[in-house]
């Protein structure tokens, strides 16, 4: 490692919807930290483009596609990030989907696949990267929450209930695996838009109410992120565990704005 805490010289890391917004951000800021980045999702030429990114920054990474709904996929990730790198350092679990509806009217099977998605899908990575990371004493897993973690928003009940879930998964895990080298935190972003949630917030009634209330009176911009994610994954949060941190220009703080 080198002199800097934020340094991730030699370390590998894995990022889950490591291939668009604000999962691809984190993927291309861990390897501009010094990290060989492994970024996975579910579409191929997205996978292929994200390590050529990775590999132009003087890094290494793997072609590997996964989908955090099909165990055995996250699995076979596993197992060929420790065939090419011999280990796993950093996790960060970066997938997610989400649909607006009136809650009343939620259909079962789409509130099931937010949930198998959002809040499943980021256990089972945590499961099958944390039991290598206990295994070699050492580790970090970055967990996505949301500012719906803490509060509600209007039409995503899926989405705010699995990312509160995600929040209180991320504070069990970083309690059992404190005495195992093992940090677990999660990043609340604010609005960033994305293609996750673009036609959500832009141009919309609700964009313009998200606005009202962040302090910065402005949208968050991807790269706004990597920041956070390579404190998480560095030394200099080697005593920082079961935290999730905020990422949103004020908008948890704020209560009365004008």
């Amino acid at each position: 490692m080198g002199s800097s805490l934020f340094d991730l010289t030699g370390r590998v890391a894995v990022v889950t919807g490591g291939t668009t917004g604000l999962g691809h951000a984190i993927a291309i800021g861990l390897a501009e930290a010094g990290a060989d980045v492994v970024p996975s999702s579910r579409r191929q030429a997205e996978v292929d483009k994200t390590a050529t990114e990775i590999e132009a920054l003087g890094r290494r990474s793997l072609r590997v596609t996964s989908d955090v709904l099909d165990r055995s996929s996250i699995q076979a990730l596993h197992d060929a990030i420790l065939a090419a790198f011999g280990k796993v350092d950093i996790l960060v679990n970066a997938a997610g989907i989400t649909a607006k509806s009136p809650t009343l009217q939620t259909e079962e099977s789409g509130w099931t696949r937010v949930i198998e998605t959002n809040l499943t899908g980021t256990l089972r990575a945590c499961q099958i990267f944390g039991e290598t990371m206990v295994s070699a004493g050492y580790g970090r897993i970055i967990n996505m929450a949301s500012l719906s973690s803490f509060v509600g928003f209007s039409g995503v009940a899926a989405y705010s209930a699995s990312k509160a879930g995600v929040a209180s998964l991320t504070k069990v895990l970083a309690i059992e695996l404190a005495e195992k080298g093992v940090n677990v935190n999660a990043i609340a972003p604010g609005i960033f838009p994305t293609p996750l949630n673009r036609s959500l917030v832009q141009g919309t009634q609700r964009g313009e109410e998200l606005i009202v209330r962040t302090p910065m009176h402005r949208f968050g911009q991807a790269k706004e992120l990597a920041g956070t994610a390579i404190f998480l994954a560095s030394e200099a949060a080697s005593f920082v565990t079961g935290e999730i941190i905020a990422v949103d220009g004020g908008f948890m703080a704020s209560g009365v704005n004008q």
